[in-house]
C-alpha cells in the first residue's frame, strides 16, 4: 500500500484528497497535517467521514511516507519544505503554486514537473516531485492546447470564466460570505490572475511562436464548486477541422472529453472529468471548457498523478463521485 500524507488538512482540496484516498484500493492514508486542528478527529472538520475515517489531525510528521500531497497557501509549500525533511524516496505533489512556472521549479535539488497529465504525461512518469496546476489553468488549458499544439493560434485570446465559491478556499472574507455571494455576481483580477503564468508557459512549450496576448477576466459565481470557461480567438479553418484537431490530441486522454453537444457545468462537478465543446461563428472559434475545480481542478488531478507516478492505471481511485458538497 502507498503510504501518504497530507499537509495542510482542513482545506477543501484537502477534504476532497481524503474523501478519495480513503476509497482509493492502493493507498492508506498515515497522518494529515494541521497545526490549527492538530489532536481534534479529522471528521469534526470534515463532518461527512463520521464513521469512515478514524483518525486525528497531527502536528507532526512521518518523513517516509511514500508521497506527500501539499495543499497549503500560495507561498507555503517553500517554507514548509524548508522547515521539514523527508526522505529521498517520498514522492511530493504540491497543490499550490509555489513550483509552477519554469523558473520556480527546482528547490533544494528537487525538479518540480508541472502535472497537466494532458500535456506532461511522460514526465510525470518518470518524476518524484509534481507541480499541480491550478484551478482555472487547468480548465482554460485544456480549452486551448490542441490548438496550440496545431500552431493554430495566432491573434489574442479573450477568456471568460466563472469558479465556485469553494475556489476562494475556507477563510472567510467580504466576498465570500453567503449574503454577499448568494444571487450575486462579480469578476475580479481582471487581466492579472496568476493563471495567467502558466497558461501562457504550456501554450508557448506546444506552440513556441505564440506572441499574442491571452486576455483573462475570472468571475465569482453564487454555486460551491465548478468552472465555466468561455474562450475565443481568430480561426481559418472549418469547424469539422477544429474537431478533428482537438477530438486527435484527446484521444488517448483519459479524463477529457471532447462534446458534440453544448455543455452545462452539471455534467462535470464531482468528477474528474473535463469536457471541451466547439462553436464557429463568422472566423471566431468558441471553446467551451468546464472542470469541477476541486476534483479535475486540484484533488482528483493530484490523485490523477499520484496514480502515473506509481505506475498505477490513471483512473484509479477516480471514478466515483466522492464529495460531501
Amino acid at each position: 500500500m502507498i503510504k501518504v500524507g497530507i499537509i495542510g488538512g482542513a482545506g477543501y482540496t484537502a477534504g476532497e484528497l481524503i474523501r478519495m484516498l480513503i476509497n482509493h484500493p492502493e493507498t492508506k492514508i498515515d497522518f494529515v497535517f494541521s497545526t490549527s486542528n492538530a489532536g481534534n478527529n479529522i471528521s469534526k472538520v470534515h463532518q461527512d467521514l463520521v464513521g469512515s475515517l478514524d483518525l486525528k489531525f497531527t502536528d507532526t510528521v512521518n518523513p517516509d511516507v511514500d508521497v506527500l500531497f501539499l495543499c497549503l497557501g500560495h507561498g507555503n509549500s517553500v517554507k514548509f519544505l524548508s522547515a521539514n525533511t523527508f526522505s529521498e524516496n517520498t514522492k511530493i505533489i504540491d497543490l499550490g503554486n509555489d513550483f509552477r512556472l519554469e523558473a520556480d521549479k527546482t528547490f533544494e535539488g528537487k525538479t518540480f514537473i508541472y502535472g497537466l497529465p494532458e500535456l506532461n504525461k511522460d514526465a510525470i512518469v518518470n518524476t518524484k516531485y509534481i507541480a499541480n496546476p491550478g484551478c482555472f489553468a487547468t480548465a482554460i488549458q485544456l480549452g486551448l492546447l490542441p490548438l496550440a499544439y496545431a500552431g493554430l493560434i495566432k491573434k489574442d485570446v479573450h477568456i471568460n470564466a466563472v469558479t465556485g465559491a469553494t475556489g476562494a478556499g475556507t477563510s472567510l472574507s467580504a466576498t465570500t460570505h453567503f449574503t454577499w455571494r448568494d444571487n450575486n455576481f462579480s469578476y475580479y483580477k481582471p487581466f492579472t490572475h496568476q493563471h495567467l503564468g502558466e497558461i501562457n508557459q504550456s501554450v508557448n512549450q506546444l506552440q513556441s511562436d505564440f506572441s499574442s496576448e491571452i486576455i483573462f477576466m475570472p468571475n465569482r459565481g453564487n454555486f460551491s464548486r465548478g468552472i465555466f470557461a468561455t474562450i475565443y480567438t481568430d480561426f481559418d479553418g472549418s469547424i469539422e477541422e477544429a474537431k478533428t484537431i482537438y477530438k486527435s490530441f484527446y484521444k488517448n486522454a483519459k479524463f477529457t472529453f471532447v462534446s458534440d453537444d453544448f455543455l452545462h457545468m452539471k455534467q462535470v462537478v464531482n468528477t474528474n472529468k473535463c469536457l471541451v465543446h466547439l462553436h464557429k461563428h463568422n472566423g471566431k472559434l468558441l471553446i467551451t471548457s468546464t472542470i469541477d475545480n476541486l476534483l479535475k481542478g486540484a484533488s482528483g488531478q493530484a490523485i490523477q498523478n499520484m496514480n502515473l507516478m506509481f505506475d498505477l492505471e490513471e483512473t484509479t481511485g477516480l471514478g466515483l463521485k466522492a464529495t460531501y458538497f
